[in-house]
């Protein structure tokens, strides 16, 4: 079996931000990436993870503006992480892009926020399986470290066995 190279994705948070702070996510040159929105749930209670969402072609205070947060439960209390992709090297628009919609996708499907639901059924075990995901700094609730091996069935041999000592 071939063993394909590990697509790291590292993600840089930083929060809490209040609705009204958005104006100033609007950095053309940095402000695209992953945001993390918490607040009141009816089911789950107060100060929990509503959603999660990406801004990889209009900045992260565009994006969110747009949403319809005013009409939640508390929408007073609602508190915005924002998670910059970074590394060694800035990637082309392309693969900044991909990178921001695969680490998306694969923290909703592992951390299963309230408001994501459409995005909860299926991951797409081809691009998911080798990325590895570095949360730093305010993450929050977020898991400091996700891996698509984990979460895909790319691990799924029918031939396992326990170890035993022989």
């Amino acid at each position: 079996m071939a063993i394909a190279k590990t697509l790291l994705i590292q993600i840089d948070w930083e929060g809490p931000f209040k609705q009204e702070e958005l104006p100033s996510l609007r950095n053309e040159e940095t402000d695209y990436g992953i945001y993390q929105i918490y607040g009141k749930h009816p089911v789950y209670g107060k100060d929990v993870l509503l959603y999660i969402g990406k801004a990889d072609s209009q900045t992260v205070g565009k994006r969110i503006s747009q949403e319809n947060w005013l009409d939640t439960n508390d929408s007073n209390n609602l508190k915005i992480y924002v998670g910059r992709l970074h590394g060694a090297a800035t990637p082309s628009m392309e693969q900044w892009s991909k990178q921001i919609d695969l680490a998306e996708r694969l923290l909703i499907y592992v951390h299963k926020p309230a408001y994501n639901a459409r995005s909860l059924s299926t991951l797409p075990d081809s691009e998911i399986k080798d990325i590895h995901i570095l949360n730093w700094g305010n993450h929050r609730d977020l898991l400091p470290e996700l891996s698509g091996l984990r979460w895909t069935s790319k691990l799924d041999f029918l031939d396992y066995d326990v170890y035993r000592w022989l």
